[in-house]
């Protein structure tokens, strides 16, 4: 060993990371892996700090050399690992996220978001949703791949004008421009009622789609007014933004009328339904296609936050369609197991 490495202020900092993997291993039984991850944080840290002061690479190839030796059978603490531990703090650090944010996640999915996004708002995106969805490595992949944030950051709505200023970064990345509704069994032409019903029959997987905070609350939902009735295709209810949700289905391209109809139903759903602790409702209309331009000319002159966003209909890969939420692992997101 050299000189360099037989120092006082390597042997100590070798022991004080000892120490704190221990302390992590021992934590981290009835924390999920919560404290490892922070626990190769801090390692990220002191490397940081330590490579300022004069540490080079043969320091970092003992340490994890020492480490590995230390705790037999245990992964992640390879040279590769223990720069990426680094590269990964001083990124949170330079966007100022807090590592309770970062260790919520297994360290994989930490890995795949710091090495694939550069961006401060994307990676807090994939780092929520991942949280929020329980999404698997092989969900979060396909969801970058799939350009996911883009989808939601150019989901067209109104919320600016109709929502207050504080409400609108939370409403604005629940909800996409494009749903993948490939999962349904649809004929390549359908119906609106095809496309509704195919909707409920597979509500779980919708619900996937949306996210692990929205629940069903009925489809034709009833209401009435002067001795009229209206009927919402599709109603959902969202337990963050204690909001329900109008989805109105539509299988040809966006009409400005669509909007003002489904402004109608949010005024009744607001007058008639939300309870007084409620915010307010959201339309969404689901369209099969949308001139942009039209989309946002229309949402001008409706007064209720309203979205508009595009479906899409092609048989998914087995690959891509096996990762879809089932049942089971839908009520697991749920906390009802």
């Amino acid at each position: 060993m050299s000189k360099e490495l037989q120092n006082s202020d390597y042997l100590s900092t070798l022991v004080a990371l000892k120490e704190r993997i221990l302390q992590a291993q021992h934590r981290s039984y009835s924390a999920v892996n919560s404290e490892m991850i922070l626990a190769y944080l801090d390692i990220g840290k002191t490397i940081s700090e330590k490579t300022k002061t004069g540490w080079g690479t043969s320091v970092i190839v003992q340490l994890s050399k020492d480490l590995q030796a230390e705790f037999i059978g245990v992964k992640g603490f390879s040279e590769r690992n223990l720069q990426r531990m680094k590269m990964i703090y001083e990124d949170m650090m330079a966007d100022s996220i807090s590592p309770q944010v970062v260790a919520k996640l297994h360290w994989g999915h930490i890995s795949l978001i710091f090495s694939k996004i550069k961006n401060r708002d994307e990676r807090n995106f994939y780092l929520e949703k991942t949280h929020k969805e329980a999404w698997s490595r092989s969900i979060l992949e396909e969801k970058i791949k799939s350009n996911t944030f883009v989808l939601h950051k150019d989901f067209q709505n109104n919320f600016e004008h109709a929502l207050t200023t504080t409400e609108v970064a939370k409403y604005h990345m629940q909800f996409k421009d494009e749903y993948d509704l490939s999962f349904l069994n649809l004929p390549d032409h359908h119906t609106e009622k095809q496309l509704e019903n195919e909707i409920v029959k597979n509500i779980t997987k919708m619900l996937g789609q949306f996210g692990a905070d929205f629940a069903f609350m009925g489809q034709q939902f009833r209401l009435e007014l002067d001795d009229k009735e209206y009927f919402i295709d599709l109603l959902l209810y969202h337990r963050k933004l204690k909001s329900m949700i109008a989805i109105e289905l539509k299988i040809d391209e966006f009409k400005p009328e669509y909007s003002q109809q489904l402004n109608w139903y949010l005024h009744l759903l607001d007058k008639t339904v939300k309870y007084p602790d409620d915010n307010t409702s959201i339309g969404i209309l689901l369209c099969k296609t949308k001139s942009n331009i039209t989309v946002e000319y229309a949402l001008e002159i409706v007064n209720k936050p309203i979205g508009v966003s595009t479906y899409t209909y092609t048989q998914l890969p087995e690959h891509i369609a096996q990762n879809l939420p089932n049942e089971e692992q839908f009520k697991r997101i749920f906390g009802n197991e």
